[in-house]
This record gives C-alpha cells, structure tokens and sequence, in this order.
C-alpha cells in the first residue's frame, strides 16, 4: 500500500507539471499547508511515547512580488483528545510593510481536528478537517482613506473549510489537501476609487480585489526526510493548484472572473530542525517561489518566506 501511494502521488505531481507549466503560481498559501495532517516535517518515531500537547511559537517573514513585506508572529496549539486524535489551534498577529502603508492586527484563526486512521510501523495515515475564521473583513485603508490592496490585509476576509490527508513514513511525507472559501469578502480596491494621484502609476501594478471570492485551493505536499538523533532535515515540492476563478466586483458594479486568477502556485521547501530533548528544540523552514500565477487579487504571492519556531511537547 505504502508504495502504491508514493508511485500514485509522485504521478500526480508530474501531470500536474505537466498540465499546468504556463500559469503557474509561487511561495504562496491561504494558511492550511501548515494545519493538521497538511503541516510539513512530521515526527515519525515509534520508539518514543506520543506527546499529547504540543506548543510552537514561531516567526514568519515573507517577500513579496511587490514592496509589501509580510511579518506574522504565530502560536500554534496542539490538544491530544485521545492517543488517535487531536486538536489545533492556530492564532496569528500579522503586518504588513510596503510603498503604501503599514498594517498590523491579529490574523486568521485556524481551527483543525486530526484523526489517525491508520497506523502500522512503516507508515501512518491520519485526516484532518477544520476551517479558518477571519478576523476582520479585509478592508483596511491608508491615512488618507483609500482601500488598500489584499497584500496589506492582515485577514482574507471569508470563513473557509478544510480537510486534508496524510501519509508519513520515517523517509517519506505525501499529504493533499482543500480549502473552500465561503464567502466574499470586504475589500474595497480598486484602482479607479485611488485618491493619491502620485501613486498611481504604482498602485496600478496591484491586482483589483473589490469585494473578492476566491476560488477554491487544493495543495498537494512531497518531503524527503532525513532523521538523526537529534538533527533532521527535509526537502520538498509544494504545488497549490486554484481550481476556480476568483471573483471580484469591477468598476461597473458587475461581479467578474479575471483572466489567469487560476493555475499552480509552485514552491520549493527546505526544512531543518535541532531538538533539545525529546519535548523541546527548534525549527527553520525556507520557501522559495518556483514559478508565479498570472494574477493574484488575493496579494498571497511570496518571493522567499522564512519561518523560525521553537516547539515544547508535554
């Protein structure tokens, strides 16, 4: 079974290049790659009793296709329900800094629940579903009043489902995943409403975002890890395919779909980790865009993102 899934799961990533190489994305998600089964470099160890409560403090910082950096500091809360299941809470405080303005406020909340539904000693399978609650509608303005674009948002402004699986192995972590967004949001971007006539020429470089939906994710993740006895490192692939078009609302008042708002978003991923004990140590994740996605009204385009955690099991 185990080589059935790696061979099946390796042939989709070659058709996904395949069929996808002319419009493709970059470093970029809406938050459920790093939620339950979805997270990258997973423990595999059967020799060490199962930790039911995790914390991890991390810091996040992304660059972006334009001047906008992206800083999100985030604790992410593991509850063991029983030895098979657990819960997760993620609660981010995000800011954004870039040629129009800072923004800065508690981010997304992101609420999963994982179930382990197959365990052997070679390899186990667990499935995850939860959902993302925002934390405000994604309308954040400039001091002079114009509606920023999604890039300065600290929330996508919708209520999303999600549920993903998982294989891990001691080598080997294959894990897809979806995320459906509910709702429209709040944004009001558009470049026609733009006051400030000296940033025009720039403000123009950003994609619409009025009152936008977006379309539905669906990530797939592929690690190789290599473990030690207290060092481990992992590198990966980590395609995000849009699968529908986005939707905004134009100038007109007419809710339209713009050209290339789908396709791949297609990341490198590097990761390594150091652990103090078996509770305790810290973690270095790099992501680097590969390709990018024709248009991005929801401003998640990342160049380069870091990400450095430290982690305390009990």
């Amino acid at each position: 079974m185990f080589r059935f899934f790696c061979r099946s799961f390796l042939l989709l990533i070659l058709f996904a290049f395949h069929s996808h190489t002319t419009r493709a994305q970059g470093c970029s998600d809406a938050g459920f790659c790093t939620m339950g089964a979805m997270k990258p470099d997973q423990p595999f160890n059967k020799k060490i009793a199962l930790k039911l409560r995790s914390m991890e403090i991390s810091f996040y910082r992304g660059t972006t296709t334009l001047t906008p950096v992206i800083y999100v500091a985030t604790a992410d809360l593991n509850f063991g329900l029983n030895a098979k299941t657990s819960f997760q809470v993620k609660l981010p405080y995000q800011m954004a800094r870039g040629q129009l303005g800072n923004t800065s406020s508690l981010g997304d909340i992101s609420l999963c629940l994982t179930r382990n539904i197959r365990s052997t000693e070679k390899y186990d399978i667990n499935f995850s579903f939860g959902g993302k609650l925002p934390s405000n509608n994604s309308n954040k303005h400039d001091a002079e009043g114009n509606a920023l674009p999604m890039y300065y948002q600290t929330s996508l402004g919708t209520y999303d489902l999600i549920a993903g699986v998982s294989l891990i192995s001691r080598n080997w972590m294959f894990a897809t995943g979806v995320q459906l967004p509910l709702n429209r949001n709040g944004n009001q971007f558009l470049w026609t409403e733009w006051k400030d006539q000296d940033e025009l020429d720039y403000v123009q470089k950003y994609a619409n975002s009025k009152e936008l939906k977006r379309g539905a994710d669906v990530m797939l993740r592929i690690e190789r890890n290599f473990r030690f006895s207290r060092l481990n490192f992992t590198v990966g692939l980590l395609p995000i395919f849009r699968v529908y078009h986005d939707e905004i609302t134009d100038k007109t008042g007419e809710r339209v779909r713009p050209d290339g708002a789908m396709g791949l978003a297609l990341s490198g991923t590097f990761t390594t980790g150091y652990s103090f004990n078996v509770r305790s140590g810290v973690k270095l994740l790099l992501a680097h865009k590969i390709r990018n996605r024709e248009f991005n009204p929801d401003g998640l385009t990342r160049e380069f993102v870091s990400t450095l955690g430290y982690y305390y099991r009990f």
